[in-house]
């Protein structure tokens, strides 16, 4: 099957070989909508790292394209470099860079403040070898201080040497098109991919949101809630929803769709089939 527009999945590392079985099951599934790659997020400080670099060698041990996230924030540039070799051994092309949450119980920053400069670093070590994707914010980083300041470190990621970039999840698309329109008036060529998140869970994707700064309209919300424990209804609902939300990003002139999928396929799919 092939779409009018690519599209990239992300997972997270399992901790079971059960989650393991499921998220191969997923990858086997979404597969169908041949992906430009497969990524998989990263735990700050070494929580999940070798669960990430497991899991994209799995994902391409079976010939998909897959990206590790790759987080700065605590570490050292010799861990960080020993990383980087540890990747190009194993001949992966592309990586997800971020600057990453400090753990709880970590004293310092590290040798890294900004996910600028991992990026920096990447290309000082490697050269153009990894493409490399950073983050954006349409609706603005939980801890910026502004919407300039916020564009301002967006800006230098990319004139760091990122090659594209992957927003954060959001359901006003005019927040996208702002962003993108900002982002260009910087001089910002490369794309900027939304962040697609399918609804299938009001509580959980309420706590996401508050917790990562991505706004849930508030006609969202109360529609959500109003269903109470029918999840037939919030499935539905979101899929309507988001499948809106893709066809307006579609029409805006999105380079690409990125699904996070929380290890399941269902809900990203009955989306790209719904687009097709």
């Amino acid at each position: 099957m092939s779409l009018n527009i690519p599209v990239s999945f992300e997972f997270f590392p399992p901790k079971t070989a059960e989650g393991t079985e499921k998220l191969a099951n997923a990858v086997t599934a979404l597969a169908e909508f041949k992906p430009e790659f497969f990524s998989c997020t990263y735990g700050a400080g070494g929580s999940t790292q070798n669960g990430t670099f497991t899991t994209v060698a799995a994902i391409r041990e079976r010939g998909f394209d897959a990206a590790p996230h790759l987080s700065c924030v605590g570490s050292t540039h010799a861990g960080i470099l020993e990383i980087l070799q540890h990747l190009k051994a194993q001949n992966v092309r592309r990586i997800v860079a971020l600057r990453g949450d400090l753990p709880s119980g970590m004293g310092g920053m590290g040798e890294f403040h900004y996910a600028s400069e991992l990026v920096s670093f990447i290309r000082e070590q490697t050269g153009d070898w990894f493409h490399i994707e950073v983050a954006a914010y349409p609706e603005y980083h939980p801890q910026s201080c502004s919407p300039a300041d916020d564009l301002k470190h967006f800006v230098a990621k990319m004139q760091a040497g990122a090659n594209s970039a992957i927003t954060q999840y959001f359901y006003n698309a005019d927040a996208y098109a702002r962003f993108v329109d900002a982002a260009r008036a910087a001089g910002v060529t490369a794309p900027i991919v939304p962040g697609i998140m399918p609804i299938t869970n009001y509580s959980q994707l309420a706590r996401f949101s508050d917790v990562c700064g991505a706004e849930l309209p508030r006609w969202i919300r109360l529609k959500l809630a109003s269903f109470g424990d029918d999840r037939a209804s919030i499935t539905e609902f979101g899929q309507e929803v988001v499948i809106h939300l893709c066809e307006r990003l579609i029409e805006l002139g999105a380079p690409a769709l990125h699904f996070y999928t929380l290890n399941q396929a269902k809900p990203s799919a009955a989306v790209l089939h719904a687009l097709k």
